[in-house]
């Protein structure tokens, strides 16, 4: 079990770096781009699509509300969170940059996974596999609804997704006390 998880952490860890060296690398072409078209140059990194992408600055909204999570029989909390209109459950995982998307997620929530580009791969207990990013219209847990949330889907069975810090940090508090997870 600590293997899996471990495992898990150096995928989401892979996919900050893979997102991060993606950004830098476009971001003179955001530029060029926007100065040659006066804005959208079409292409995936800069473009919010239906079937996922990747934009460089999501738009959030602010949340509102309180929602109690109950911590589960494994140690860990979980929330079914919609997710572009499709409830998925989720680990909370306060340690991982972005959310984390297993393939049968993402498929479920509309995503042509084989379309988006690798971004680059993460190893695993299991091997290397293939990390790639996608934009997300809206991540909402019981009404505290996050639009324009960074994400990647990762080519491998980790068994569940992950709701990161993507989703996370744009809320006003996420707390533990004693076997309860509260976000506002």
């Amino acid at each position: 079990m600590l293997g899996r998880f471990l495992g898990l952490a150096a995928v989401i860890a892979a996919a900050s770096i893979g997102m991060a060296g993606i950004a830098s690398r476009s971001a003179p072409d955001r530029a060029q781009a926007s100065s040659d078209s006066g804005g959208d140059n079409g292409n995936w990194t800069t473009e919010h699509r239906a079937q996922g992408g990747w934009s460089p600055a999501p738009a959030a909204a602010g949340a509102s509300g309180e929602v109690r999570l109950d911590r589960a029989g494994d140690s860990h909390f979980y929330a079914d969170a919609d997710v572009d209109g499709a409830n998925i459950r989720m680990m909370i995982d306060s340690g991982a940059s972005i959310v984390a998307l297993t393939r049968r997620d993402a498929e479920a929530i509309g995503i042509d996974v084989d379309r988006l580009p690798v971004a680059g791969s993460a190893r695993t207990a299991g091997g290397d596999v293939p990390v790639r990013p996608v934009m997300l219209r809206s991540v909402e847990v019981d009404g505290i609804e996050v639009r324009g949330v960074a994400a990647a889907v990762v080519d491998t069975d980790m068994g569940v997704s992950l709701l990161g810090q993507s989703y996370l940090s744009k809320l006003d508090a996420v707390t533990i006390e004693g076997d309860t997870m509260t976000l506002r």
